[in-house]
């Protein structure tokens, strides 16, 4: 059980594992794609066994916004000025494995090394809580809509 990097053969499980998780917020296969092909160092599976039980997307982005839900984003602006947490899922069977954990710490990491001194996100599905015990505090209102929340926090 760990933390792998993503492939194009994935791509059919992180799209059900992200309509399992997400429920109205899942994205399309087209936009893992393309968040696969745009920053592969970012992308990663959750292998449980023979299987894969999370998806974990992170790539740069500015700061002051989140691209939008469901758009493909066309290139990485070369101006990004910060690390943005696109989407982490969990099947309910990672729980207890150090999956979250260890997702938090690939993200700060990459961010690290890609020179970035925050991580942004937006929380939906009542994450938001979650997120703040991960170091996260609320930017503002927003994001995708109501009850959702863009979020950041300091690389350290």
């Amino acid at each position: 059980m760990n933390w792998r990097a993503m492939t194009a053969a994935d791509l059919p499980a992180v799209t059900q594992i992200s309509a399992a998780v997400h429920g109205r917020y899942a994205e399309s296969e087209a936009v893992y794609a393309e968040r696969l092909s745009l920053w592969p160092a970012g992308c990663w599976v959750w292998q449980q066994g023979e299987a894969i039980a999370g998806l974990l997307i992170a790539h740069p982005w500015h700061h002051a916004t989140s691209p939008e839900l469901g758009a493909l984003l066309g290139a990485i602006p070369p101006d990004a000025d910060s690390f943005y947490l696109h989407d982490i899922a969990l099947l309910p069977e990672t729980r207890g494995l150090g999956a979250g954990s260890a997702a938090m710490a690939l993200v700060i990491e990459c961010a690290r090394r890609a020179g970035f001194r925050d991580v942004t996100l937006v929380a939906v599905n009542g994450a938001e809580t979650y997120w703040a015990k991960q170091g996260f505090a609320v930017v503002e209102p927003g994001g995708y809509g109501p009850d959702t929340y863009r979020m950041r926090r300091a690389v350290a």
